[in-house]
């Protein structure tokens, strides 16, 4: 009997781009790809901390480069990524929030949370995967969403909006790039503990809350998000596109 042989999670030999990749998920992310093989070019708009990721990437021993980029920046976006030979996996980490009250939430705030989490995201997206289909390679667009895209939050309207809107863009690129062998997907964290998150985590009540929200009784690390990336990332989810993976805890189960 021949038995039927697990995919591999390798990645070596691909191009990889993560954006917010100087801290949090999105260095996590980077980690983890390049970890697996991939050569990672690793873009956020922090010199100085971008500069000190990469170094300790490199210094780990992995393949990484960095790409000093503003995703709300829709210009800079496409020519920074066209500037590059096509990528086989995007993961778009970077992002905004803005915990506030509905109430209280300016058009800036607005304005930068839109910009980043959506637009950005979307044309990120579209000019990597115009580059893929150029060089008529298949390839797998990974964004870094949230639970609060498929829940409402406390405090969270503009945020939860942001992801709701990414987790429709998901299934309808999905769509049109399938024929291209493109997959789009999601992860979807619940709070984990980032330079991002430090807001909320600071106000004790508030994590009283989140704790009693996870079935799992502890708060999200980056580490929990790095095997859903190498997964989405790899031939072992080569079936899979349209997908939301949800890391939340038990949060979104009732």
């Amino acid at each position: 009997m021949e038995l039927p042989k697990t995919p591999s999670f390798r990645l070596d030999g691909k191009r990889a781009l993560v954006t917010g990749a100087s801290s949090g998920i999105g260095l996590g992310c980077a980690v983890a790809l390049a970890e697996a093989g991939a050569h990672v070019v690793m873009a956020a708009r922090s010199q100085e901390k971008l500069t000190a990721a990469v170094e300790a990437v490199v210094d780990a021993g992995f393949n990484a480069e960095s790409l000093l980029i503003d995703i709300s920046q829709v210009e800079s976006i496409t020519d920074a990524i066209q500037s590059h030979a096509a990528f086989d996996v995007v993961v778009n980490s970077a992002g905004a929030a803005c915990p506030t009250p509905a109430f209280e939430t300016t058009v800036e705030d607005y304005q930068r949370v839109m910009d980043t989490n959506v637009r950005g995201a979307y044309f990120v997206s579209v000019t990597a995967a115009r580059g893929m289909v150029a060089a008529k390679r298949s390839g797998s667009i990974i964004h870094i969403s949230s639970q609060m895209g498929h829940v409402g939050g406390q405090d969270r309207t503009v945020y939860c909006a942001s992801k709701h809107a990414v987790e429709g863009m998901v299934k309808s690129m999905a769509i049109e790039w399938g024929e291209h062998n493109i997959r789009v997907n999601s992860i979807c964290p619940t709070f984990i503990k980032t330079p991002l998150t430090k807001v909320t985590f600071d106000n004790p009540e508030r994590v009283e809350w989140i704790k009693t929200k996870i079935k799992l009784d502890r708060i999200g690390e980056v580490e929990d998000i790095m095997g859903s990336v190498l997964y989405l990332a790899s031939d072992a989810s080569a079936l899979v596109t349209g997908a939301s993976h949800l890391i939340d805890g038990g949060w979104t189960a009732g």
